[in-house]
């Protein structure tokens, strides 16, 4: 049975405002969660970067989310955030939507379809093609 994805809202790191789940019923969203100490996530977010660059922005909705619970610092994720991230890039309220999303590990890919449900969750050992292959079937 698919499971609704919680809905949240969250303040941006690399631009003004905030976002809200919500805002994308209709488009396929793509939430990776992550920490700028960790190797993993240097290897997967350059990924998604190329992936962010190449989406219809019309049907897929690509975001980050900085697990600020899990940083060393509120600086260490703002700075990664400036000299790697150009798509949407949000700030989480320490691990709140990380926890809600039942997250273990970083990165964790959490695919939305385009009614609000949850499509698919991958934990910090997926592989990229495997996440990129799960998006292509609701797309």
């Amino acid at each position: 049975m698919k499971q609704e994805a919680p809905d949240f809202e969250l303040p941006f790191i690399n631009k003004q405002g905030t976002y809200q789940l919500g805002e994308d019923k209709g488009k396929a969203v793509v939430l990776t969660f992550w920490a700028s100490w960790c190797p993993d996530c240097g290897r997967d977010l350059p990924l998604k970067e190329q992936l962010y660059q190449n989406a219809d922005k019309e049907k897929v909705k690509m975001l980050t989310i900085n697990v600020t619970g899990r940083e060393r610092s509120p600086e260490a994720g703002i700075a990664y955030t400036k000299e790697f991230l150009t798509q949407p890039t949000l700030a989480d309220k320490d691990r709140t939507v990380y926890d809600l999303f039942g997250c273990r590990g970083v990165p964790s890919t959490v695919i939305i379809d385009q009614n609000g449900f949850i499509h698919e969750a991958f934990g910090d050992q997926a592989s990229f093609l495997d996440i990129a292959q799960s998006l292509g079937r609701i797309i």
